[in-house]
């Protein structure tokens, strides 16, 4: 592992806005947005990165990139103790008129110096915004057991589900021959019923892709991997190899986990990919100490239950709750409560994710909803039980039933 992470250096695309989970997004970019209760989004590339023996990542921002690049900051520069190395960056503009980052290849083409003045051999350029553990290292290697000018990550799965997807065409040892953006047809792994699609991670040759980028940086001003990189590349006929994702193994894996990756790029995805992690064989365990998910650990105290009396009694059943929650008489099932947490008396919190410092008032009734930071939910509040209710109150309703709750009008009543 060592030998192949010190001549890698990490490029993390963390710009994107993540429409189709707004409204969770209004306000932070998707990279941004909690996973997990006391996680981002970010937090898993980051991972994987560190844990893979990759020290040196620049995080190259955007869109709405200020509460993002503080949690880098706070995180991944001081608790880690790499703030030298972790360095989140955003657009640099001459002028005023001057647009930031048009496609995924144009983001790195602005910051091309920094890989024309590293000694690595290789670059990792990775989406800042899925949720998977991955020994990047093993890709790294099948780059130079291949003696590629570029790796890319691909999730095999049934044929029949390709089509949303940019799908390979490979040889029997995986060099890709032909690469279609979301195919009529499917297009199979030789022997297989199955089809090979992009992941959106890339490990370049240092030197192919300083080449590949300047010589299409001239011919599009939208530069982009999936629509101008891979087909130009192609088209030179230089060596394109798929790496099997599915293959990737990291310690303390379980059975479960093998493969797993979300894009948890709708709300309704990302509200299972979460509630995934609280059942009793989750997908992706969280406890793997092996394979640790970093983040900012903050210094608040322990999560406490208060009160064991007859009709209030302070409970978690089924639940991920954060340090710093207090759980007052009231009960939560099947739920992640973020950092800072309150949960009041005779209040019933089911089925819900609460991101940090929320506090549900007295006598509430939360089903099946996401509630954004810092929100104070009234004494007496239904949410969740009336699709109709909810969207006069302003919630956002998915068509699942989903509730998704932003804001609180300062009066304490819902609006």
């Amino acid at each position: 592992m060592d030998n192949y992470s010190r001549k890698t250096i990490g490029m993390v695309l963390a710009g994107g806005k993540g429409e189709r989970l707004s409204p969770l997004t209004l306000t932070r970019p998707k990279p941004g947005v909690p996973f997990g209760g006391k996680y981002k989004i970010i937090d898993f590339v980051l991972s994987n990165m560190f844990n893979s023996g990759i020290k040196k990542v620049y995080i190259l921002t955007q869109y709405r990139a200020y509460s993002l690049m503080k949690h880098i900051r706070e995180s991944w520069g001081k608790w880690t103790g790499l703030g030298e190395f972790y360095v989140a960056i955003s657009p640099e503009t001459r002028d005023e008129k001057e647009e930031w980052f048009k496609g995924t290849a144009d983001a790195i083409v602005h910051y091309l110096r920094f890989i024309e003045s590293t000694d690595a051999e290789y670059i990792a350029i990775f989406g800042g915004d899925h949720i998977y553990r991955m020994d990047i290292t093993q890709m790294v290697a099948h780059h130079l057991d291949n003696a590629a000018d570029l790796t890319i990550a691909a999730l095999e799965i049934p044929g029949k589900d390709a089509a949303r997807f940019g799908v390979f065409s490979v040889d029997e040892k995986f060099k890709v021959t032909a690469f279609a953006e979301k195919p009529k047809q499917s297009v199979t792994i030789p022997g297989k019923k199955t089809s090979l699609v992009s992941m959106g991670n890339y490990i370049f040759s240092r030197k192919k892709l300083i080449d590949v980028l300047q010589e299409e940086s001239r011919k599009h001003s939208d530069l982009d991997f999936g629509k101008h990189v891979i087909p130009a590349m192609l088209k030179n006929g230089d060596r394109i190899f798929a790496y099997n994702f599915n293959e990737n193994t990291i310690p303390g894996m379980t059975p479960e986990e093998k493969g797993y990756w979300k894009d948890v790029g709708t709300i309704d995805s990302y509200y299972e990919a979460n509630m995934d992690l609280i059942k009793v064989s989750p997908q992706l365990n969280l406890y793997n100490y092996e394979w640790p998910i970093l983040t900012n650990q903050g210094n608040l105290p322990p999560a406490k239950t208060v009160f064991d009396d007859d009709g209030r009694r302070g409970q978690n059943l089924d639940s991920y709750v954060c340090a710093g929650c207090i759980t007052s008489g009231g009960t939560v099932r099947r739920s992640i409560i973020g950092p800072k947490g309150m949960i009041h008396s005779y209040t019933l919190v089911e089925d819900s994710i609460l991101f940090e410092n929320v506090s549900i008032g007295r006598y509430s009734k939360i089903r099946r909803a996401i509630v954004d930071k810092n929100l104070r939910i009234p004494e007496r509040t239904v949410i969740g039980y009336d699709r109709k209710e909810d969207i006069r109150n302003g919630h956002t309703v998915t068509e699942s039933g989903i509730t998704v709750v932003t804001r609180i009008k300062q009066t304490g009543d819902l609006s």
